[in-house]
């Protein structure tokens, strides 16, 4: 057998999990979009995708936005709260679930008919925000040249070929597992869609899977390094962020992986300021590159800002007021704070205000905080990170009233998904306060080695 079907038959039988290939993509996908269009959806409707990693997900994605349609990405793990808190945003929009995918039609669309190998927009992610309300990224629909201009940015970034394989290594509701994953089917590349990975699965298919490229935040890369490094692999790049890399982890990586793969970028949700390989790393330690091609960066009074181009332009849903804060003419910021050296490299020195990051995920304190607030017996609640040698920083929460710990950890699970939950409660007899009344969040952390009330 070619070494093609002797891949295909490792990564599918033994490792129980699917090599979906652009072709093939484009077929389950259309298949997707004919089931949508007998629902009577149309070109440029909103399509709300909820559902485990999976190639039908993947493909279905694929398949709306080569079909003009707009695919709005949620957790599958959020419960029935937070989902509908982001599907009220869409009046009309149909929520397309696991066992809908499965259905799919037996004809499937031409999605030749509505594209020319392009995509109009960008999925729509929701990202919590510090007003404590989910705020959805939304592109606006592109022009044939701005979404041309989008994937020859893509393409110049990271060389996407036919040859490429690329194994997801993130929930494909995060932007940046699905960007990887849906760049690599537009370029006529393969992906892998693990079914349910662990750092062991995901090594093996690193080591024998013929994987080529991969996207993962640190937490995972730390622990394929500490607990199953591959003993050999073809990756052209690894790619990581999400959140900040310790350094032990770097080094361990670069011996693991050599130097040459492995490359950091600085970006958001909204969207992507730098990239950074290896080699500078090792030569401006701390540094998260320079900017990527086709933009330019500046800090202003301590935060970064990032100068886009037409198509990476983009807006909050149905939110002007975040809109016009985020954005300055051409420029806009996510409000993390960082310094430029004098060639333009960057160095980060805070992300924004109140934000933790957990395992590679953005978590903000306002929301859970809101939730909190409706918890029986709180009267009091501030929500804060601290470092964590597994998660990067650990959820934790400060609580007055008279409820206790195992309520609002039950509170929790019936509310928030799994990341968004505190794993640290302290009760207290009152939160700290500034001089003007303002919760003093610079000493909630003090309060983890106290027995308060």
């Amino acid at each position: 057998m070619s070494d093609d079907v002797n891949r295909k038959e490792f990564v599918e039988r033994t490792l129980r999990t699917d090599l979906l290939t652009s072709e093939t993509a484009r077929d389950i996908g259309g298949r997707i979009v004919s089931s949508l269009f007998d629902l009577d959806v149309t070109p440029g409707s909103t399509i709300v995708f909820q559902s485990p990693n999976s190639v039908t997900l993947l493909a279905g994605i694929y398949g709306a936005l080569l079909a003009g349609l707009a695919p709005v990405i949620i957790g599958e793990k959020l419960n029935e709260r937070e989902t509908g808190e982001i599907v009220s945003n869409f009046s009309s929009a149909i929520v397309v679930t696991e066992s809908m995918l499965e259905k799919g039609a037996r004809t499937s669309f031409d999605l030749s008919i509505t594209s020319s190998h392009r995509f109009k927009c960008r999925p729509i992610h929701f990202t919590s925000g510090t007003s404590g309300r989910a705020k959805g990224v939304w592109s606006g629909w592109m022009s044939d040249a701005d979404a041309d201009a989008q994937s020859d940015d893509e393409r110049s970034a990271w060389s996407f070929s036919p040859t490429d394989v690329h194994l997801v290594c993130g929930p494909l509701s995060h932007s940046a597992p699905l960007r990887f994953a849906l760049h690599t089917l537009l370029n006529g590349g393969g992906v892998i869609v693990p079914l349910q990975p662990d750092a062991t699965k995901l090594s093996a298919l690193i080591e024998h899977g013929g994987v080529t490229t991969t996207f993962m935040a640190p937490i995972l890369l730390q622990r394929i390094v500490d607990s199953a490094p591959p003993k050999s692999h073809t990756l052209r790049f690894l790619a990581h962020a999400g959140a900040p890399c310790p350094e032990q982890v770097r080094v361990r990586a670069i011996d693991c992986f050599g130097g040459g793969p492995l490359i950091e970028f600085y970006g958001s949700t909204e969207g992507q300021f730098t990239l950074c390989p290896v080699s500078e790393w090792l030569e401006h330690r701390g540094t998260v590159g320079r900017a990527r091609p086709g933009r330019e960066l500046r800090v202003v009074d301590g935060r970064v800002w990032c100068r886009a181009p037409v198509f990476a332009r983009f807006e909050y849903w149905e939110d002007p007021d975040a809109t016009e804060a985020a954005w300055e003419g051409e420029w806009f910021t996510v409000g993390d704070l960082g310094r430029l050296d004098d060639e333009g490299r960057l160095f980060l020195e805070g992300r924004r205000t109140d934000l933790i990051i957990s395992g590679g995920v953005n978590v903000y304190p306002a929301e859970i905080e809101r939730v909190l607030s409706m918890a029986p017996g709180v009267s009091e609640v501030a929500v804060f990170g601290v470092d964590d040698p597994v998660w990067g920083q650990r959820v934790c929460a400060l609580f007055a009233g008279s409820t206790d710990d195992e309520s609002l950890a039950a509170y929790c699970r019936d509310n928030m998904a799994p990341v968004k939950r505190p794993k640290t409660f302290v009760k207290v007899s009152a939160l700290p306060l500034t001089h003007n009344g303002k919760i003093d969040r610079s000493a909630l952390a003090t309060f983890l080695s106290r027995t308060d009330g």
